[in-house]
């Protein structure tokens, strides 16, 4: 006999299959058992509008099957208010259905709990926390979303076994890639690269390697990855494959610029020159956006701020030292990946993080193996601890 894991299991498979096309709604999968057997399922696609339970108990009813006294198996808890569609806890309720087993309650710590109370109120049993943490584990992005009001940051570190993320200087062919993992780590970076709605890097390293930061995964997605370089005095190389392939999908952030009279004739020339790259960008179809500086570079928390304005959940970051250390010493990392692969190239050689202090201590990590490289992931920061 299938035990409840199992089918929560085959939920969750379901819920995958919304990766990169529910943002930034929630990934959620269903399924209807009645009698041991799987009479319906369904997950959620944003452009489908349907949520998952939704579209389970229309594929039921498709092939003939009734729903009273079925078990639902869903991976979130279903909502029990109108937003583009109608509560899901009153489809459950008009479809009888006897049981309703749920992997996690609702992140938001306004409204968890009401679906669950809707449900029993109607007389169905409900069950709890079967697969939790693999749940939680996919909405991640969207727990953080609703609780903090920011996006769901994920940094990507490729390095070598001593840290190092780049040849000494004068070793590295200028705008040319260097790869130190091999091609099952990166092509585990698209993987993580389509489950993201945007990906972030400084210009230092547009300007060393010169990348193109696309979803090359070849999987479908709502909206186009949404590629955001910080780039304070605006030195974005116009031949770059970025600014090449831009289709509304390139936000070049920047830092605001004070054209006071009072403004000494080299401070007014820096001015013009910055204005001038801005037009330049913004003839090309590249957006850019100006913030207030703190401490001379763009402030981090206000890019958040505007990222989660415009929607987007989650912020993969491919960076160098300096982004890198700042994102990390202003506890702004949710997740970190690292791809350790089996070298060493010494202190010479550019080192993924400046001096951290106190120490990044990782507990609770995923180990991976990529060929001879090293996966380890680990959560800094939980997305879920206001929603316990």
């Amino acid at each position: 006999m299938p035990t409840d894991e199992e089918f929560m299991l085959r939920a969750l498979t379901l819920a995958r299959r919304g990766l990169a096309l529910t943002s930034p709604n929630p990934n959620v999968g269903c399924i209807l058992v009645k009698g041991e057997k799987i009479i319906g399922e369904g997950w959620h696609e944003f452009d489908k509008l349907a949520h998952a339970e939704i579209t389970a108990i229309k594929s039921a009813e498709a092939v003939g099957h009734s729903t009273d006294g079925a078990t639902a198996y869903i991976t979130l808890e279903p909502c029990n208010h109108t937003g583009r569609t109608g509560p899901c806890t009153e489809a459950l309720i008009a479809a009888k259905i006897r049981r309703a087993v749920i992997a996690t309650l609702d992140p938001n710590p306004l409204v968890a709990g009401a679906g669950l109370e809707k449900l029993r109120t109607a007389g169905i049993e409900v069950t709890t926390g079967i697969c939790e943490a693999e749940a939680r584990r996919l909405n991640e992005p969207f727990a953080c979303f609703i609780t903090a009001r920011r996006p769901f940051v994920h940094m990507k570190v490729a390095m070598t076994l001593d840290g190092r993320i780049a040849p000494p200087a004068g070793h590295h062919i200028a705008r040319q890639p260097y790869w130190i993992t091999n091609e099952l780590s990166r092509a585990a970076v698209q993987q993580l690269r389509h489950q993201a709605d945007a990906v972030l890097t400084g210009v230092d390293t547009v300007i060393a390697d010169d990348p193109l930061l696309t979803d090359r995964s070849n999987l479908p997605r709502r909206r186009p990855l949404l590629r955001v370089i910080l780039d304070s005095a605006l030195r974005m190389p116009l031949d770059s494959k970025l600014v090449a392939t831009a289709n509304n999908d390139l936000l070049i952030v920047t830092l605001t610029q004070s054209a006071a009279t009072t403004a000494s004739p080299l401070a007014q020339k820096a001015i013009a020159a910055h204005a001038a790259s801005t037009r330049s960008l913004e003839s090309r179809g590249i957006r850019v956006l100006a913030l207030k500086p703190e401490q001379g570079r763009v402030p981090l928390n206000a890019l958040l701020t505007h990222l989660a304005e415009e929607n987007i959940l989650s912020i993969l970051t491919e960076a160098g030292t300096r982004l890198n250390t700042a994102l990390i010493e202003e506890h702004l990392v949710d997740r970190i990946q690292l791809f350790c692969a089996p070298q060493i190239m010494g202190s010479d050689a550019v080192p993924a993080f400046k001096s951290l202090s106190p120490a990044l201590k990782l507990q609770n990590i995923e180990l991976d193996r990529y060929g001879d490289d090293l996966g380890i992931s680990c959560l800094l920061n939980d997305p879920w601890s206001a929603a316990q």
